[in-house]
């Protein structure tokens, strides 16, 4: 199974801001959009709760998974799941299930776990023309010491810049 880990930050590297870090409001419409048709491409997308509390609602035309160590919520059969497996269960299930791909979208933590089982295969980083100063960073938890190949990169606006990298593990 490829995951791919598709993220977006501003100029000086940060996924979101110290305070207020729930709010996706700065990421620009093109982000949203390439978020919107790759995930739908994929079929499911994997995040922690605290991103999930962010977007506030399983996604439409995909699986949702949650991953947390509060599975008491309600799950709803191919559309939102909770759970609290490793990654590499969780990606073992997701292969069971058919699924070939999957984007992993945050948070840090989540990013951090996935990265420390080596199972992300390609980062996808959209940069918007944003400066925060200080924030969250794209892993936390881990110390990041890894090499990127670049695949391809992409306008996506006049002002947003997708670029997509293999991992070198």
């Amino acid at each position: 199974m490829k995951i791919i880990l598709m993220m977006v930050m501003t100029a000086d590297g940060f996924i979101a801001k110290t305070e207020n870090h729930n709010s996706m409001e700065w990421s620009s419409k093109s982000d949203k959009q390439a978020f919107v048709k790759e995930t739908r491409e994929a079929g499911v997308v994997i995040m922690g709760s605290s991103t999930f509390a962010t977007i506030g609602k399983p996604l439409k035309d995909r699986l949702t998974v949650v991953m947390t160590r509060a599975t008491d919520q309600n799950s709803i059969p191919d559309s939102l799941k909770f759970t609290s497996t490793s990654p590499q269960e969780l990606c073992d299930y997701l292969a069971q299930k058919g699924y070939e791909k999957a984007i992993l979208c945050g948070g840090a933590t989540i990013n951090g776990l996935f990265l420390k089982a080596k199972l992300i295969d390609e980062i996808w980083l959209t940069i918007e023309p944003k400066l925060f100063g200080k924030g969250l960073t794209i892993f936390a938890n881990t110390t990041v010491d890894l090499d990127l190949e670049l695949l391809s990169y992409e306008k996506l606006s006049e002002q947003t810049l997708q670029l997509k990298y293999a991992v070198m593990y």
